[in-house]
């Protein structure tokens, strides 16, 4: 029995392990959302394109499965491109069903035409048209194939009168998924055992890519006495049940991590392709291991460069070393760490009862929250009290935006952690920039009932950018922003909203959120004039900001200038 292209398209996006699709409907789709419509695939409606390929990535990374969005041709299929580029980056498997105007249409500059490749080709692991009814199954199949092996984003672009065409659908194409042991040649593996055996110290560095090999970072570290340093993408793998772990280096680490850096003669890097190479020590002391060949040096000059799975080159790797006795470099980096916890604390303690310190938010919910909570966070402030504050112990799971870097991901992606988990305590840490960029879909998670917990650190301006404004001596400059009573707005949707401006009244309405049956919002007034200092701050950077007070005093900010002085440094 011959199906049409719409069908044998949703039924092979099932049959690969999909559960969802997020988008809008219309025009061209409609013979795709009504061959959803007869499936198990279930459809989640929207109120903007660009969150749904934000939650469908949020969906995709969590369960390690495919998720699924589509839109109509033209602005339809556009709105998600921003959300399509942060869930690719991200390493989430989703397949975008992309329309476009029928083929009769192409080439003529009909309404809503788009060349979708040109468009999503920059942000896919696979980038394809259906060509013909008999390709459907194939190209499907290929797509979400491609999604799940290599891990990003696959577009599958449909012609909207495709969707109708039949097709006898005969050949069973399927999706593959092997399980391969990749490491390096033995060669290569008894040279760098020999460099490591040789150094005096070594800093393991780990990124992303060592997310299945935990315990065998933690079985290396031990061989080496090695403090491991991990990238910010990779706090959930590697930070629990680590005895070695000093934290995060970069713009958002910690001294503890910079400095075992530095001090290591040689620093050995194990899935990371961390982008700031500032942060990197010269050449010579660089060893890196990678999946991907063509990311050995991409950052930074490197002294040797393998290409291996993590754990399987680790596990390769082990037999072949001489477990080292000296404890004094771990020892030193181990004792930094303990204090930088210390200073992160403090930094939490406010004697003020009516001014709330965004890291006195954070880490109360790191102690209000589940075991096993799923947490999301804004890029920009937000994403920082996440890495600094909240604990991974191993059940917990993150998801921030570290290398698209865009605003308004947060309470996104949480819709599609909820949707997929809705179980499970899933909070979004929002910035009140990032909030209002696609408040729309507060309705989303009244419609579909997805149990998100909001969370605002509401400082009245995009306050990152403000802060970066001032770290290069500037006047801050069109950030503010004029922000609704977010609660209230709540209660206007549907949610149950709270609002806190005294520090005395968080843990009550902290409480009370958390334990709201449905979705709940928690708009809590910070401090505005926060600074997010990195492990070192530079002699450049002090001058730079003493300009802004010079300034500022003289825009006739004085109070402003003396609040930015106690607030940060008078505690």
């Amino acid at each position: 029995m011959s199906k049409n292209v719409a069908e044998v398209v949703v039924d092979t996006l099932v049959q690969a392990g999909a559960r969802r699709c997020w988008g809008i409907v219309g025009d061209t789709i409609n013979h795709f959302t009504d061959a959803v419509r007869q499936s198990e695939l279930r459809w989640v409606h929207v109120r903007h394109e660009e969150a749904g390929a934000l939650a469908a990535g949020g969906e995709a990374y969590m369960r390690g499965e495919l998720a699924v969005c589509a839109g109509t041709c033209g602005p339809g299929s556009l709105h998600f491109v921003n959300g399509i580029f942060e869930s690719h980056r991200n390493g989430a498997p989703v397949v975008l069903i992309a329309s476009d105007v029928a083929r009769t249409e192409v080439g003529l500059n009909f309404p809503q035409e788009v060349d979708q490749r040109r468009i999503y080709e920059q942000c896919s692991v696979f980038c394809e048209y259906i060509s013909h009814p008999d390709q459907a199954r194939r190209i499907t199949a290929l797509a979400a194939q491609a999604a799940l092996t290599r891990g990003g984003v696959a577009v599958v672009i449909v012609n909207g009168d495709m969707f109708t065409e039949k097709t006898d659908d005969a050949l069973p194409w399927a999706v593959h998924r092997p399980a391969s042991v990749l490491r390096p040649a033995d060669a290569e593996l008894d040279a760098l055992a020999q460099l490591l055996d040789a150094a005096e110290t070594v800093t393991i560095y780990a990124g992303s890519g060592a997310a299945a090999a935990g315990e065998a970072v933690v079985a290396l570290a031990g061989a080496l006495k090695a403090p491991v340093v991990h990238t910010s993408r990779a706090k959930e793998f590697i930070e629990p049940n680590n005895p070695f772990n000093v934290g995060m280096t970069g713009i958002l680490g910690n001294k503890a991590g910079a400095e075992a850096i530095e001090r290591a003669e040689i620093m050995l890097c194990l899935g990371t392709d961390f982008a700031w190479t500032q942060y990197y020590p010269e050449g010579k002391r660089v060893v890196q291991i990678d999946r991907e060949p063509a990311h050995l040096g991409r950052r930074a000059p490197i002294r040797m460069g393998l290409v291996g799975d993590v754990g399987d080159t680790i596990r390769a790797l082990l037999p072949r070393l001489q477990p080292k006795q000296d404890e004094s470099h771990l020892q030193t980096a181990l004792e930094q760490w303990k204090r930088d916890g210390e200073g992160y604390a403090a930094s939490a303690v406010s004697k003020d009862a009516a001014l709330i310190h965004p890291q006195t938010v954070a880490q109360m919910l790191d102690r209000l929250a589940a075991p096993d909570a799923m947490f999301t966070a804004d890029g920009g402030s937000p994403m920082v009290w996440l890495l600094r504050h909240l604990s991974a112990n191993g059940k917990r799971r993150f998801l921030t935006s570290l290398l698209h870097g865009t605003m308004a991901n947060a309470y996104p992606q949480a819709m599609g952690m909820a949707a997929a988990y809705p179980d499970r305590q899933v909070i979004a840490l929002c910035g009140d920039g990032g909030m209002t960029m696609l408040m729309g879909d507060l309705l989303t998670l009244v419609q579909e009932q997805l149990p998100v917990k909001l969370l605002i650190f509401n400082n009245g301006s995009l306050g990152f950018v403000e802060m970066e404004q001032r770290v290069e001596g500037l006047l801050d400059s069109f950030t503010e922003l004029k922000n609704p009573d977010f609660a209230r707005l709540a209660d206007a949707c549907g949610l149950r909203g709270w609002r806190v401006s005294r520090a005395d009244e968080l843990e009550g309405a902290m409480r009370a959120w958390l334990e709201a049956d449905g979705p709940a919002l928690l708009d809590v007034a910070v401090n505005r004039v926060e600074l997010v200092m990195p492990p070192h701050v530079t002699a450049g950077q002090v001058a730079s900001t003493a300009m802004f007070g010079v300034k500022a005093v003289f825009d006739g900010r004085v109070e402003e200038v003396v609040s930015l002085l106690r607030d940060n440094f008078v505690r």
